[in-house]
């Protein structure tokens, strides 16, 4: 497991004994990996707590069965918390439909059903299709008629959303999903849940020590 800053400071103790490597810091002239465009996408509807001191960013796709074994993990850690703000960035790259799950789930947000419509695909159990996407949303109660029908209304949207999220994804070097930032740490990969709350620990000591600077 490789964990990496965004910024030069020397590894926290916690996380050294997983860290190799150099990330470079957020890009903030290069009009994709900026904080503000990594962190508070307009279209992106976040989670956990808004106002929350750590965001979490996950790049994620609906058929990647590390993305699904983590999720319950994930929300669990979020609530416990209390006091992070949880960012899901689409990243469709296993290949069909992955795509087209993440366009209706982006979709279902016109209903104000995304948290649903992402929940149900993460719990889906096997291959999914096109069919199966749909009914799977279907049963979590999303319209998906309507959902189809505001694909169609905000397809620019969604779609350039998507290639943010990718763009993103490949500026930052990642390679695989699922892939996080935590606070200013770059992650990879997989991390356990203690691996997540020491992560989390040291983003908030990093935020503090360099307030104001």
């Amino acid at each position: 497991m490789m964990i990496v800053r965004l910024k030069k400071f020397a590894f926290a103790a916690s996380l050294a004994a997983m860290a190799a490597g150099f990330s470079p810091a957020f890009a903030e002239q290069d009009g994709v990996t900026s904080r503000d465009k990594v962190l508070r996408d307009p279209e992106i509807v976040a989670l956990g707590n808004d106002k929350g001191d750590i965001t979490i960013v996950e790049w994620f796709d609906y058929q990647c069965p590390y993305c699904k074994k983590l999720s319950p993990d994930l929300e669990k850690l979020v609530k416990e918390d209390g006091k992070v703000r949880l960012v899901l960035k689409d990243w469709p790259i296993l290949g069909e439909p992955s795509p087209y799950a993440a366009q209706l789930t982006q979709a279902a947000k016109y209903q104000g059903k995304f948290k649903e419509a992402h929940d149900a695909l993460m719990r889906h159990v096997g291959r999914l299709t096109n069919a199966t996407i749909e009914e799977t949303l279907t049963n979590a109660g999303i319209d998906v008629e309507k959902a189809k029908a505001d694909l169609a209304a905000h397809k620019t949207e969604i779609d350039d959303l998507l290639k943010r999220n990718n763009d993103q994804a490949e500026g930052l070097g990642f390679n695989s999903t699922p892939s996080f930032i935590v606070g200013t740490f770059r992650v990879p990969g997989i991390l356990t849940p203690e691996q997540f709350k020491l992560a989390i620990a040291d983003a908030r000591k990093l935020a503090k020590k360099t307030k104001g600077k």
